[in-house]
């Protein structure tokens, strides 16, 4: 398994990078199959921002990809609350798939940036900062669901198993998940 660390505004002292790498190579416990690991710190230097030590922890496995982000004044407690979380979200997804689930877990990544993250750039018009491509897999919407969860987002997109098409899941204000698909014709 390989474990990648990166530091944004900050230096990764040995010491954090020792802490971040046994904190977080526990987790291989609750989820096999892991083959790559990326922790990303930052730490942002506007001081009207409280919280501003985050840790981002992006697990790849062959399975679904985990994603968990967590922010507080002290970069180790934010190493401990994204464990945690990481921790949670494998459970859940265990949760599910031992339920009796038809479905396999789905392959694929969609990165949402956050645009409202960058507080400097508010008074300008917005613009597209950052372009990721992801490998959009086939799946049901049901794992398209789960692997959004799984990542944290509110959206995922996916190539629907059943019809070949590109959709995209949501989730809604009242907790439960949209689905749009596409309709060829005249616009």
């Amino acid at each position: 398994m390989e474990i990648i660390v990166k530091g944004r505004h900050v230096e990764v002292t040995d010491a954090l990078r020792a802490y971040a790498e046994d904190k977080i190579g526990r987790i291989t416990k609750y989820f096999d199959q892991i083959q790559k690991i990326e922790i990303e710190f930052t730490d942002e230097k506007n001081p009207s921002i409280v919280n501003s030590k985050t840790v981002e922890v992006t697990v790849f496995s062959k399975g679904p990809i985990l994603r968990a982000k967590e922010s507080s004044t002290d970069m180790y407690a934010s190493i401990d609350m994204v464990v945690d979380k990481l921790e949670r979200r494998i459970k859940r997804f265990k949760d599910k798939n031992y339920r009796g689930s038809k479905h396999a877990p789905g392959l694929g990544e969609l990165a949402v940036t956050n645009l409202a993250e960058d507080e400097a750039r508010r008074d300008e018009a917005p613009s597209i900062v950052k372009v990721k491509q992801v490998a959009v897999k086939p799946m049901a919407p049901e794992e398209a669901t789960m692997q959004m969860e799984l990542l944290g987002h509110d959206f995922f997109v996916f190539t629907n198993a059943e019809t070949d098409e590109i959709n995209v899941v949501y989730k809604r204000k009242d907790s439960n998940y949209g689905l749009i698909e596409p309709i060829h014709g005249k616009a």
